[in-house]
């Protein structure tokens, strides 16, 4: 699914405007009126006082059309226009045209005297400004912005939580709607997978309201959200006549004293995921435990206690390396020279990237398409610092390009970013914050490759599938409960999931699990 830029968006809308020979009017009609039912479908016509406060421009015209339709459906509204502007657009004027003729005018706001009284248990439709905005609400907006959010009150977001920028990052945090729920037209937002904005997206939804499909391919965007349809193409099946030869041949390197579970975890993500063989290379101190723990996996050994010669025989098809593997003078060392001598595709991992941040003239070293998979302290070893995430992802698209490797950020929303493109994953949750869940998604990408996987499509898919089990095992484990050996359980289940046609396309971001 593409991700687009407010101004991307305005071109869609205005290309479906002249493809479908509708007008604005009647685009604005449609978008809101989903609006509108959705919210119905929940309400069922409760007696909630509801409050629609809304802008001068299209958002406030989406206000508008969603307030005439609860009124006329019996609902306990007040509408309001934040009047904080003398320009109106034509398609505001013509809905609050529309909301006089059902006798209902909206309250006009000119200052903090007409803010209305709100209550905790009532509902705040926010339309007062949409995608696109450039400048931070001053003067009384600013204070009714404020207002609103010290209720905590639920306050449900017209495709953008007012305040929020699409394409750069909040300079006032008191001037943001804290939405507690998003319903946002046709594509998700960049801003909302951005740990930075974290404190105005609690869940959020896509309402499909038609725009064209075929415009919205043909601006070729660079970033995309991952869901189960862009997944399934990327399967490979297997046939009747492959064998474990045909499925390569995944090397784990890592381990160090006290920290075999890492690389034991790993390895059996690579065997789990369809890896034909898979051989650990490990201190002499994890033999035991490794190969009591997966008597499936082959080890080699190095020293006792820690990775020093990297001496390993195994003819590999791929190495994923660094879980557990400490960074004491021996292991660099040996790092190092491996590092110089290997040409085997790469999926670099934990200690393994502190290594390589500490001596950035390895990149030079790198296989073309190395997989590197950091988390944000990892990350900024490798970047150095940001002033927000947009600089972030830049900093992360340059650094891809410039050492021709890819990226898998971990975080909420993983992004996997492969030169100018990025690939923001939709599954997982907080459960997945638990000790070895970045080992066993090592191990996965490099089961992958293994199989024959392009590292790209590998990185994608195993991301996918990684979030997928913690989707799945949550109406049993719940959050706190779930281990990384939970993912490795339930990873069956969330392949299997990419061939259910019952279970639909994720659209919506439900950390809490209560859209």
């Amino acid at each position: 699914m593409d991700i687009l830029t407010s101004k991307q968006i305005q071109l869609v809308d205005k290309a479906t405007i002249a493809i479908n020979k509708i007008t604005s009017i009647d685009l604005m009609e449609h978008a809101a009126t989903s609006c509108f039912k959705w919210l119905h479908t929940r309400l069922q016509g409760q007696n909630i006082k509801i409050h629609v406060f809304c802008g001068i421009g299209n958002n406030g015209g989406d206000g508008l059309v969603i307030a005439r339709h609860l009124i006329q459906n019996g609902y306990n509204v007040n509408c309001y226009v934040v009047n904080f502007s003398e320009k109106r657009s034509d398609e505001f004027l013509e809905n609050f045209n529309r909301l006089k003729k059902i006798s209902n005018w909206p309250l006009i706001i000119n200052g903090e005297k007409d803010f209305p009284r709100v209550d905790f248990e009532d509902i705040v439709i926010d339309a007062m400004f949409g995608n696109g905005l450039t400048r931070k609400p001053t003067g009384f907006t600013k204070r009714l912005i404020e207002y609103i959010n010290s209720t905590k009150v639920f306050t449900l977001a017209i495709d953008f939580p007012s305040g929020l920028f699409s394409d750069k990052s909040v300079t006032d945090k008191n001037t943001v709607l804290k939405a507690g729920h998003t319903l946002t037209f046709q594509t998700p937002k960049l801003a909302f997978l951005l740990p930075e904005n974290k404190d105005y997206i609690n869940t959020w939804e896509i309402l499909d309201i038609g725009l064209d499909e075929n415009y919205i391919a043909s601006l070729k965007s660079k970033t995309h959200y991952i869901i189960k349809k862009n997944i399934t193409p990327l399967y490979k099946p297997r046939n009747k006549w492959d064998h474990k030869g045909t499925f390569g041949h995944s090397l784990i390197i890592g381990g160090s004293f006290g920290k075999i579970g890492a690389v034991t975890l790993a390895s059996k993500a690579a065997l789990k995921i369809g890896s034909g063989l898979v051989t650990a290379y490990i201190p002499k101190c994890g033999y035991t435990i490794l190969q009591t723990a997966i008597p499936e996996v082959m080890v080699e050994v190095d020293e006792d206690d820690a990775l020093t010669y990297f001496n390993f025989k195994t003819k590999a098809t791929v190495i994923g390396i660094g879980p557990g593997m400490g960074t004491s003078e021996k292991t660099i060392g040996g790092f190092v020279k491996f590092i110089k001598e290997n040409k085997l595709p790469l999926v670099i991992d934990a200690d393994a990237i502190n290594i390589i941040a500490q001596n950035q003239y390895l990149f030079q070293f790198l296989p073309k398409n190395t997989i590197l998979t950091p988390h944000p302290k990892e990350l900024n070893r490798l970047l150095g610092d940001w002033k927000n995430d947009y600089e972030k992802l830049e900093k992360a698209k340059e650094f891809s390009i410039k050492n021709k490797l890819i990226l898998v950020i971990k975080g909420a929303h993983t992004v996997i970013i492969d030169g100018e493109f990025m690939y923001f994953n939709s599954t997982g949750n907080p459960a997945l914050a638990t000790a070895g869940s970045g080992d066993v998604l090592t191990g996965i990408i490099t089961g992958l490759i293994a199989q024959g996987y392009k590292p790209k499509n590998a990185a994608i898919f195993g991301t996918y599938l990684h979030g997928k089990t913690a989707d799945i095992a949550m109406q049993k484990t719940g959050y706190e409960t779930f281990t990384a050996s939970n993912i490795l359980d339930y990873l069956a289940d969330a392949i299997l999931d990419i061939f259910n046609q019952e279970s639909q396309d994720e659209i919506t971001d439900e950390e809490e699990n209560i859209t």
